[in-house]
């Protein structure tokens, strides 16, 4: 949906289906005009496209613990000095380094045919190459079913759907079950490799990269690899012919031990309660296939541009303002749990938390988990949105952002922009990850929205710690 249309749909919603307003406002008449000043620069400003270009451009892929994670640091320590932030801080932690190496894959029997796959996170090398017939799961369940050892001298191959686009992403979590926990069993059954169906909505022939994980902190010890959804269609095929499948797979993937990942973070002081922070947050690694624009350089530009554009102001507003960069984000959200240790003894002063996180599609709903009176506030927040196409969601949706997870787990309230994900699992972890895909008016948006958004509740006087939290 074009900017056009979502300004059209929130003209509408204004004035048919917004929640209502107490008869006693608690966003004054001053507060909602700087907001509504702020929309109108947000819409003609290019600077998060600018900043996310740059980001892509000069960096690109930025995976983590990587050289080129390094570089990213560099470069948000000097953006956030270049846009004149009162405080800009690198918080080093520790992570596990995780390298793709090299992989060749093809399908041996019936046919010779190159196959386009790519080792999922934490995979392991296959050491010698792999020559091994394939055996079919239609799904996860079915191969959760296999006993210890079965698939000795085998190769699983776990199908599934391609996924079905939707605004809000829904059938990614459970789809994502065969990324995440397949190799597990794959393991137990002492199969050789495991390949599994790319978790993506593209018909693309990229393949659709991420980490797997374990709870126990353990990882895999043979090669794991998603195959694009082409390739998973004709392996489907090929099974449905009642062929037998065979493969030649070599992977160098392997872990290069600890290295040093950070966090960035751009403050902007307040003026009256500097010590309480509204925190809003993006992350600056990506994984290596695409330049890590839409995943999540396009978080990094609507962030930091909309602080930039509050800062600007006659008079900065009461809170301070925190603009975090989390690192290690896409391998386990490190640099929010090394955040949330460091922070440990202040999380009471994270007044409110957020995350951009899904796009750089434009934002068609707010939603929050604050208190009753808080909720006030962010009622009225959706009166000022609604003209940019913005509608009130649920108010008390536990939330935020994958990196505030370890917040919301303190108790930090939150609240959340939701973007319109319906292109998103077509681009992120795959290559086609990249800047053109990014509309620059939807992003502006973006910024729109957080500014207004994320200004009001920084010069609000209300506490928004819900009386009791749950956590995701």
């Amino acid at each position: 949906m074009r900017l056009s249309q979502h300004l059209i749909i929130g003209l509408l919603l204004s004035a048919v289906s917004l929640p209502s307003v107490a008869s006693s406002p608690v966003i004054s008449q001053t507060q909602q005009q700087t907001a509504s000043e702020l929309i109108e620069h947000a819409l003609k400003s290019d600077l998060a496209f600018d900043i996310v270009e740059s980001l892509t451009t000069q960096v690109g892929p930025r995976l983590a613990g990587s050289e080129a994670e390094v570089r990213a640091r560099n470069w948000a320590l000097k953006l956030g000095q270049d846009l004149n932030f009162d405080k800009v801080t690198l918080e080093p932690f520790s992570i596990p380094f995780w390298d793709r190496g090299h992989l060749h894959l093809s399908l041996t029997t019936p046919y010779q045919q190159a196959l386009h796959g790519t080792a999922l996170g934490g995979s392991a090398a296959s050491n010698t190459p792999i020559n091994a017939p394939v055996v079919y799961f239609r799904n996860l369940a079915e191969l959760a079913k296999v006993k210890e050892g079965e698939l000795a001298g085998k190769v699983a191959f776990v199908d599934g759907d391609k996924l079905v686009k939707s605004q809000t992403g829904a059938g990614y979590p459970p789809a994502n079950q065969r990324r995440r926990i397949g190799w597990q069993h794959a393991q137990r059954a002492n199969a050789q490799a495991l390949l599994i169906r790319s978790v993506g909505s593209s018909s693309h022939r990229f393949p659709h990269t991420g980490m797997m994980r374990d709870n126990n902190k353990k990882w895999a010890n043979i090669p794991v690899v998603a195959i694009s959804n082409p390739d998973a269609d004709q392996l489907r095929r090929l099974h449905a012919l009642n062929k037998p499948l065979a493969i030649s797979l070599h992977s160098e993937s392997k872990w290069k031990g600890q290295v040093s990942s950070g966090n960035v973070i751009l403050d902007l002081v307040g003026s009256e309660k500097p010590e309480e922070i509204v925190l809003i947050g993006a992350h600056l690694d990506s994984w290596d296939l695409g330049t890590g624009a839409i995943d999540d350089g396009a978080g990094i530009g609507i962030t930091t541009a909309a602080a930039v554009l509050i800062a600007k102001l006659p008079k900065r507003p009461k809170r301070t303002i925190r603009v975090v960069m989390f690192g290690a984000e896409e391998v386990g959200l490190l640099g929010a749990y090394a955040y949330a240790e460091k922070h440990q003894a202040n999380l009471p002063n994270h007044v409110v938390a957020t995350e951009s996180d899904f796009g750089a599609q434009t934002i068609w709903q707010l939603v929050s988990n604050v208190n009753p009176q808080a909720t006030q506030l962010i009622d009225e927040i959706s009166h000022i949105l609604a003209p940019i196409g913005i509608i009130r969601g649920g108010s008390d949706v536990v939330g935020g952002g994958p990196d505030i997870i370890p917040l919301v787990e303190q108790g930090v309230p939150t609240i959340r922009l939701n973007q319109n994900g319906r292109d998103y699992f077509d681009l992120h972890h795959t290559p086609d990850d990249t800047l053109d895909k990014i509309d620059p008016k939807a992003l502006a948006q973006n910024v729109a929205a957080y500014a207004a958004t994320i200004y009001l509740i920084a010069d609000s006087d209300l506490e928004l710690k819900a009386v009791s939290q749950n956590t995701p």
